[in-house]
């Protein structure tokens, strides 16, 4: 298996009794990658962000992380070994702050044994701490680092998520729709975030939002009836008859 890509699919399938949802999808990824998701509602991309993830297995096919053969690995093995992914509905502990969600995270991803989910004393590990706060202060989130979380809006939790993301180190992170539901000044927000993510980082986004998806890619994937219709450089599929077609069949715009 060739490992100058960060991630290989191969002749993957997804089925549930009789019901198809994915078939057939082959795609390899490099690393640094900006891959844009994109196909009508039911296309399976939900479904394919679980197959790389681990939340669900292949009914066929195989999945290649940097090198290695991860078809069978259980989800929490890939988020260790850098398969991170965000959902389209908020996954944090509403009842902490910012900064607690965030110490929760560092403390996971430095090994702290079984005992993880205990927050650590300041007095004890402060480079925890200053970690966290660089991280905050980077993302220009420093601000609301004593805010409980369930206080927050929706747009402000999402920004909290992907930075919980990021803290994790993952050499791929996997968008599922990050600024569904927000305002224009939230969804600017996540832009400008996502632009500013390290190169080496490869990311994969689902995103309803043409405009957004099409400006932060470097190749798009169009899912279609649990296939690739589609795939290349934004302008090349921006083209593409076909898409353009299942696009306007399914009421959203393509022309953007």
């Amino acid at each position: 298996m060739r490992t100058d890509h960060i991630l290989t699919i191969s002749r993957v399938g997804k089925s549930f009794g009789g019901l198809h949802i994915l078939k057939d999808i082959s795609l390899e990824v490099k690393k640094g990658e900006r891959i844009g998701i994109i196909g009508p509602n039911g296309a399976g991309k939900t479904t394919f962000f679980n197959l790389l993830t681990g939340d669900l297995e292949p009914s066929v096919g195989e999945i290649y992380h940097d090198g290695h053969n991860i078809t069978k690995q259980p989800n929490y093995k890939r988020a260790r070994n850098g398969i991170v992914r965000t959902f389209q509905k908020n996954n944090l502990l509403n009842e902490l702050t910012v900064l607690e969600n965030l110490l929760l995270v560092l403390q996971r991803k430095q090994g702290f044994g079984k005992v993880w989910y205990q927050l650590r004393n300041i007095k004890k590990y402060p480079r925890l701490y200053e970690e966290a706060d660089e991280l905050l202060k980077k993302w220009g989130l420093f601000y609301q680092r004593n805010a409980v979380i369930k206080n927050l809006s929706y747009g402000e939790q999402r920004q909290i998520e992907i930075l919980l993301g990021v803290a994790m180190e993952p050499s791929i992170l996997l968008l599922d729709e990050p600024t569904a539901g927000m305002s224009q000044s939230e969804t600017d927000y996540i832009v400008n975030l996502l632009y500013k993510l390290p190169r080496d980082l490869t990311l994969m986004i689902i995103e309803h939002d043409l405009d957004i998806v099409f400006g932060l890619a470097d190749r798009m994937v169009v899912l279609y009836d649990g296939g690739v219709l589609a795939e290349g450089e934004p302008e090349k599929v921006r083209a593409d008859e076909r898409v353009n077609k299942i696009y306007i069949g399914s009421g959203d715009e393509l022309v953007c």
